[in-house]
């Protein structure tokens, strides 16, 4: 059997990472690099995947996007915000709040029944940051939709050779960077052309330090 790069294998490289930086005033991300091989961007390769993490520090920000039953049920969820057809319109004609707005929240998720008017008032700036809402159906149980995601990360990269995302901070134990490193990977790994064969190199780095490659060759023999 053979693996890519094992647990024990990430959570060192988050260790040097760590041992690497300076000691900063703000508590440092712990970013996650794959880089790829063999791929050719100019036809249209990319990636926009949701990761759901298995250990968090902290969790993701959610808006909500809905009127009725399913804003109360958001609101009673605690939702990070709940917003409707008032809010879209006034967004509408103001980009700039619009754009603050958005800003502010790592995902959306609206209503089935008022994308349209989501697609109309805001569309064209969630659109190219990725952040296009996820539709909830009528009756589904908003509150499962928001504990999923607030556990997620967005990872996204268009027409590059490689991909970044933050996997969690410093404060968090090097085993559960590692474990949520491991995530990342195994869900990338699944949407390139050739799966594994497509990855070059895997890199760990905190916000402000110099990235920790993976040293031993990307494809191990695994006894």
């Amino acid at each position: 059997m053979y693996v890519l790069i094992t647990e024990t294998q990430l959570a060192e490289l988050v260790k040097k990472a760590k041992e690497a930086t300076k000691k900063r005033k703000f508590t440092q991300s712990i970013e996650l690099i794959i880089n790829f091989k063999d791929i050719d961007v100019k036809k249209g390769f990319a990636i926009n995947e949701v990761v759901q993490l298995p250990k968090t520090s902290s969790p993701a920000t959610v808006c909500v996007i809905a009127t009725g039953d399913m804003s109360q049920k958001a609101k009673a969820a605690k939702a990070d915000a709940v917003i409707g057809n008032d809010e879209l319109t006034k967004f509408e004609s103001n980009k700039r709040e619009s754009r603050k707005f958005i800003n502010k929240y790592d995902f959306f998720l609206a209503d089935t029944q008022i994308m349209p008017t989501v697609g109309k008032a805001l569309g064209q700036l969630l659109g190219p940051r990725g952040k296009m809402p996820t539709p909830v159906p009528f009756n589904a149980p908003i509150d499962a939709f928001l504990s999923r995601f607030r556990t997620s990360i967005k990872v996204r990269t268009r027409a590059s050779l490689s991909v970044s995302c933050k996997i969690g901070d410093e404060s968090m134990e090097d085993t559960d960077l590692a474990i949520n490193a491991h995530s990342v990977i195994s869900a990338i790994e699944k949407k390139l052309p050739n799966g594994e064969k497509n990855i070059k190199k895997i890199l760990v780095k905190t916000t402000m330090g110099k990235p920790e490659k993976q040293v031993q060759e990307i494809k191990k023999k695994y006894a």
